[in-house]
């Protein structure tokens, strides 16, 4: 069965530049794109206001995936676009919705166009709760923010992709997350940049400061990890090109950096089988909040 891309779609200008993506990233992989608006139901009382009443949220709930889904296909013929309507919280929805998808895509509300993004309560809620996995796309996403510049120094979509860069902590690793890596950046014709965050155990802390030495081995170390567990990878994807940076310090500033010149970054997220609530971890919720290229988060085991 072939998985459809889902967009939530609510008229925002963050929520059209995630469709914009998601239509993209559907066309390259050759798959549907559907748009999901989420009616939140108006407490009784409001409904009763002449301009809240139910035919006007009607008309809204119809208007905008329609409208939406007609420029798409007007910008891709080739695509196949879909609408659907439903009702409840917008977070669960949307997380309910994306669980046979290929992925789920939202928009999340830029700060600056280099300041990063920041993640709303339903991005970082669909994050926390959906078994597949979540793209945050800023608002105001072009295509071109995308691709390197021409040579004039000019933004283009018609340049080669920037890097996909992947946060891996080789602590913690899983397949699911590191193939989605490989194929974004295969399908897009470039390279992938392979983000290693690490930190000494605490009881080097005190001795680090004074012996380079121990430092050096503590970072030859986490190299060498890194290179032995990506071998396969790069042995199964012999077409992408694989860089590899091992970085002492925290995790999500290397990422939030390297951010600046990618065309997506891919981070994980534990999936905690807690019935007191879910978390999205510190590293990606510090890239979620600062990075300045379209972030999937991908959960996994």
């Amino acid at each position: 069965m072939t998985r459809t891309i889902i967009v939530g779609l609510d008229g925002s200008r963050e929520s059209l530049a995630a469709a914009g993506w998601a239509a993209r990233e559907a066309r390259m992989l050759g798959l549907p794109l559907e748009l999901v608006h989420v009616r939140e139901p108006v407490p009784a009382p409001m409904a009763q206001a002449p301009s809240l009443g139910a035919e006007t949220q009607t008309h809204w709930a119809e208007r905008i995936p329609r409208e939406a889904a007609e420029g798409l296909r007007l910008r891709h013929p080739e695509l196949e676009v879909s609408t659907e309507q439903l009702s409840g919280h917008p977070a669960d929805v949307l997380a309910s919705a994306a669980k046979g998808a290929e992925m789920l895509v939202l928009g999340s509300r830029g700060l600056s166009s280099v300041g990063g993004f920041l993640a709303g309560s339903v991005g970082l809620s669909a994050v926390a709760h959906a078994e597949r996995p979540v793209v945050l796309v800023r608002a105001g996403q072009q295509a071109a923010d995308e691709h390197h510049r021409d040579p004039d120094g000019v933004p283009s979509a018609e340049t080669p992709f920037r890097p996909v860069v992947l946060g891996l902590d080789v602590e913690s690793l899983d397949e699911e997350l590191i193939g989605f890596a490989f194929a974004s950046a295969a399908c897009r014709g470039t390279s992938l940049r392979v983000v290693h965050g690490w930190n000494p155990p605490p009881y080097y802390a005190y001795g680090l400061s004074a012996d380079l030495e121990l430092h050096g081995a503590l970072a030859r170390r986490e190299a060498v990890a890194l290179t032995e567990f990506l071998r396969p990878w790069r042995e199964k994807h012999p077409d992408v090109e694989v860089t590899e940076e091992s970085h002492c310090g925290t995790p999500g500033n290397h990422l939030v950096d390297a951010s600046r010149d990618a065309s997506l970054i891919v981070v994980g997220r534990r999936v905690w089988r807690n019935p007191f609530g879910r978390h999205i971890g510190p590293v990606t919720h510090a890239v979620l909040h600062h990075a300045s290229a379209p972030v999937a988060v991908v959960p996994h085991d």
